[in-house]
């Protein structure tokens, strides 16, 4: 299904002292249904604006969101996010974190025995089943984000919107969770927008890299297609030229914006 996700002219300026801050001029995406969209650029280029007008917690100046034909005005559950901070609650359980966010989408429409089937259902994904009575204080950082992909997922968004969800986790931590987000993506057929800092998280997990200008006013730079194959294996792709390809891309596009920057 074309344009599931249109993002239209939107601009946004914020009061200062010294006048209106303009982050973002004149961006233009369109995502198609279970697309997996990345955001990349430079510090302060305004990815995380972009996501937080998305999920609606911030209003365009100019332009909007329009979501499956309606237009985004305010937050909802069919947009999702997770941060880079897991934000659990500590006193709640791993089940009951993920609980919380069934009930809040789907009381009065599944039975308390559905709730529980998919609340499991949703641990099970992301491989928690056997920590999911556990405090958050009682497992590890990779753990707690699993729980709050988890949490996500049980919302049954039209649109996951993560803000550097793996920036906080160690390498081979981040190289797992990456690997069970494809599995997921690939199960579910979501629709996702990642912001990243990483270019290689970025070119293994995603059908789209839209690479952003540096601020203020930031907008689009380029967008680039990466047609690699799925599934993807991250060992087999290390040496793959399309994949290399693609890599040096996005490479040159952040040295070039960084380069004008310094000059």
């Amino acid at each position: 299904m074309e344009n599931y996700l249109n993002i239209d002219h939107v601009s946004i300026e914020f009061p200062t002292p010294n006048g209106p801050f303009k982050a973002l001029d004149n961006v233009n995406l369109k995502i198609n249904k279970g697309e997996f969209v990345s955001i990349i650029g430079h510090s302060g280029c305004g990815k995380s604006t972009v996501m937080n007008i998305v999920g609606g917690l911030y209003k365009a100046t100019t332009g909007g969101v329009i979501l499956e034909g309606r237009e985004v005005n305010e937050p909802g559950p069919d947009r999702a996010i997770v941060f880079q901070n897991h934000s659990l609650f500590p006193w709640l359980s791993c089940y009951e974190n993920v609980e919380l966010a069934v009930k809040s989408v789907f009381k009065g429409k599944k039975s308390k025995a559905e709730m529980k089937d998919w609340i499991e259902h949703n641990i099970d994904l992301v491989h928690m089943s056997h920590a999911k009575h556990k405090l958050p204080a009682e497992i590890s950082g990779g753990m707690k984000q699993r729980i709050g992909i988890a949490r996500a997922l049980a919302m049954e968004p039209k649109v996951l919107l993560m803000d550097e969800p793996f920036g906080a986790l160690d390498a081979l931590t981040r190289a797992h969770l990456q690997d069970s987000l494809m599995e997921i993506q690939t199960e579910l057929n979501n629709t996702v927008i990642m912001i990243t800092h990483d270019v290689d998280e970025a070119v293994l997990l995603s059908d789209k890299i839209v690479m952003m200008t540096n601020g203020p006013a930031a907008s689009i730079g380029d967008v680039l297609n990466v047609d690699l194959a799925r599934p993807r294996q991250r060992l087999e792709l290390a040496d793959d030229p399309q994949y290399n390809h693609f890599r040096s891309e996005v490479i040159h596009f952040l040295h070039e914006r960084h380069a004008r920057k310094v000059a």
